[in-house]
């Protein structure tokens, strides 16, 4: 499975990425997990399974969620308290749910 954070391109996703890596390791699952800027969204789509999207830039959620459906990926809004605390096990989570329900 291949995620991809869409942000605005600050240090903060950077970090969570890190922390889903550390949980996907401690669930023995195998997964991509990168961070990318808004502008690199319509690249990202075609090559990963599923998009969180940053809460600092949800006002693009609906359009991204649109474009991620069109291509049978899932793509999610990622909560502000999980994104702010930096709790990378219910990030992955879900994009595991995304993934799965795709």
């Amino acid at each position: 499975m291949k995620i991809f954070l869409c942000c605005a391109a600050g240090m903060s996703t950077s970090m969570l990425v890190t922390k889903m890596e550390k949980a996907a390791q401690e669930q023995n699952l195998e997964c991509e997990i990168s961070a990318h800027s808004v502008a690199e969204f319509d690249d990202c789509i075609t090559v990963c399974d599923v998009c969180l999207v940053a809460p600092q830039v949800k006002f693009k959620f609906d359009d991204f969620k649109r474009e991620a459906e069109a291509l049978g990926k899932g793509c999610g809004l990622i909560d502000m308290m999980n994104y702010g605390m930096l709790k990378g096990d219910a990030v992955l989570e879900q994009a595991i749910e995304l993934y799965r329900s795709r």
